[in-house]
């Protein structure tokens, strides 16, 4: 029922989403929206893109000033988002405009549509995920009392200490690592990483806590299955699990298990979370726990093997601004888009049981 498209490409005139199914009379001002473009935005330091964006987002439709609140407030109707490209650099792309990046999607969209926009990647590239950003405030009115919050959890082959996690830290370094400690060593890391042409992966982990039993469906919609969809609909990402995921592999019937009890409140005492809050597709009540990889840059640096379009061997290195590790970005993506799923599920559950 809350459904988002986006448009546009990373060197285009401007890139934007159309929110479908909000319902009416939810107050939504551009500065709510902004707050959270802001944590996403490129140049805000050493370790992103220096591509300078503001990402300043208007609202071209779907709002209205009520007249006994004197707010703004969403009519019910599509609400459409703009966010203006004011810092492409076009130029940079023009060695590599009849060459295939390794690892990108250039091939790929050249198979398809037999034509593709080298500017940036133009749709492939992660700048596509803004609008997303944008469509996840409006999601976050839509269920004010769930708390979402995400993290980056690893880089490269090397993982946070969870004895250390401290969601008071995500804000206060430019990885949104809840260990301050690994924080710390994430900045020589990829330092070194950056300074020597290349690029590393990340797992982002995304907690939404607050979510009542019962959104979701049995089999078709099930809530972790749209849940892993829009997380791999993220650029970059190849690689979702949900709970304990791909290590329940290796775990027992025993341990893997959710006990419970009845807790002082009369409802369901979970022991543990390894599910990571839903079961058969529905949610339990626990938070819902979910991770994805996403791969390092494609543009790099460092010389890499090829073809070109006129069916060539070819060497190719990119030159231009880019993440050495895009998955910090995506720490925001990745909470808008389950805030997306669960609005989404909100209104499905209200629909059909009231």
């Amino acid at each position: 029922m809350f459904r988002v498209t986006t448009f546009g490409e990373s060197h285009g005139v401007a890139l934007g989403c159309v929110v479908d199914g909000c319902p009416p009379r939810i107050e939504l001002d551009a500065a709510e929206i902004q707050s959270d473009l802001d944590r996403r935005k490129p140049g805000q330091s050493r370790f992103t893109t220096q591509r300078r964006e503001a990402d300043e987002v208007k609202i071209l439709s779907g709002v209205f000033t009520d007249e006994t609140t004197g707010k703004q407030v969403t009519t019910g109707t599509p609400i459409a988002l703009m966010i203006e490209n004011t810092d492409q650099r076009s130029k940079d792309y023009g060695d590599i405009k009849d060459k295939y990046r390794p690892g990108h999607a250039d091939l790929t969209y050249d198979a398809k549509y037999g034509i593709r926009d080298y500017r940036g990647g133009g749709r492939s590239s992660a700048r596509e995920t803004a609008a997303r950003v944008a469509a996840g405030a409006i999601a976050r009115k839509i269920i004010p009392n769930v708390i979402i919050r995400a993290a980056l959890v690893q880089m490269g082959p090397h993982k946070i200490d969870r004895a250390r996690w401290d969601w008071n830290e995500v804000n206060n370094n430019p990885f949104f690592c809840p260990d301050a400690t690994q924080a710390k060593f994430f900045e020589t890391y990829l330092d070194e990483i950056r300074k020597s042409g290349s690029s590393i992966g990340a797992v982002i982990e995304v907690v939404a806590e607050n979510v009542p039993a019962g959104w979701g469906a049995p089999l078709y919609g099930k809530l972790d299955g749209d849940i892993a969809s829009a997380f791999m609909g993220i650029n970059a990402v190849k690689g979702v699990e949900i709970g304990d995921g791909f290590a329940t592999a290796a775990m027992s019937g025993e341990e893997n298990a959710d006990e419970m009890r009845i807790g002082p409140d009369g409802k369901p005492l979970f022991l543990a979370n390894h599910a990571g809050g839903i079961l058969g597709g529905i949610s339990t009540g626990q938070p819902i726990v979910a991770r994805f990889a996403v791969k390092p840059t494609s543009s790099i640096l460092t010389p890499r093997k090829t073809i070109d379009k006129a069916g060539h061997d070819a060497d190719i290195l990119t030159k231009g601004r880019h993440d050495p590790c895009v998955g910090i970005r995506a720490v925001p993506v990745g909470e808008a888009m389950m805030a997306c799923v669960l609005a989404d599920h909100f209104l499905r559950h209200r629909g059909q049981v009231g």
